[in-house]
């Protein structure tokens, strides 16, 4: 199956939610769709991003694109009912490295 990760920037939390939250929105509306591998929290440039690798079933490159597309635009569609949010890429492992792709 094909590896994705969606890499999505935090600009700021909505009152009355707690910082792990976050991740677990982001974590949650993931799942419903897809297996998820792996996440993590990194500090970069000194702006907080969510990174969520998951899987894809496999079918055409197309198709799995598409679908990746759609599962990191969910990731965020969550997070945004507990932080604000900046820039999101998808990325796609191939041979060895993680590749962006548009949305």
């Amino acid at each position: 199956m094909p590896s994705y990760r969606a890499v999505l920037q935090i600009t700021g939390l909505r009152p009355g939610n707690a910082p792990e939250r976050v991740m677990d929105a982001a974590r949650e509306a993931l799942a419903s769709m897809h297996h998820v591998e792996a996440d993590q929290i990194d500090i970069v440039r000194g702006v907080p991003q969510i990174t969520l690798r998951f899987l894809v079933e496999a079918e055409n490159d197309s198709d799995e694109v598409a679908a990746a597309r759609r599962a990191a635009l969910a990731v965020q569609d969550a997070v945004e009912d507990v932080a604000t949010t900046g820039r999101l890429q998808v990325l796609r492992r191939s041979r060895g490295r993680w590749v962006p792709l548009g949305l």
